[in-house]
């Protein structure tokens, strides 16, 4: 599967499928938060949080990916993602993008 940020793929012509869609919320235990306030306050990266956000990207995209090949797409163009705290210590990722079929 073909997933780009862009509205083309150079050499490729399709046709649209549908708008497509993953969404992720993740949140990191209580320990793992209180060592995140620890670094809060003394800086530098909040690597629990990262880790946290990289792995619901990648859930998100994998969700997104699955809905389009239910479809019959060979790719997904234009995707975009949001982010949003849902609670204290927790994040949504939302990915869209749409899915397309080569027709050459």
């Amino acid at each position: 599967m073909v997933v780009v940020n862009t509205e083309n793929i150079p050499g490729r012509e399709y046709q649209v499928i549908s708008l497509v869609t993953g969404c992720c919320v993740m949140c990191k235990n209580i320990g793992k938060d209180i060592g995140a306030s620890f670094r809060n306050m003394v800086g530098g990266e909040m690597q629990a949080y990262t880790q946290m956000m990289a792995d619901a990207k990648d859930k998100a995209i994998s969700y997104m990916i699955n809905q389009a090949m239910s479809m019959g797409a060979d790719a997904i163009v234009n995707v975009r993602f949001a982010s949003t705290t849902i609670v204290a210590g927790g994040a949504e990722i939302l990915v869209s993008g749409t899915a397309v079929k080569f027709t050459a």
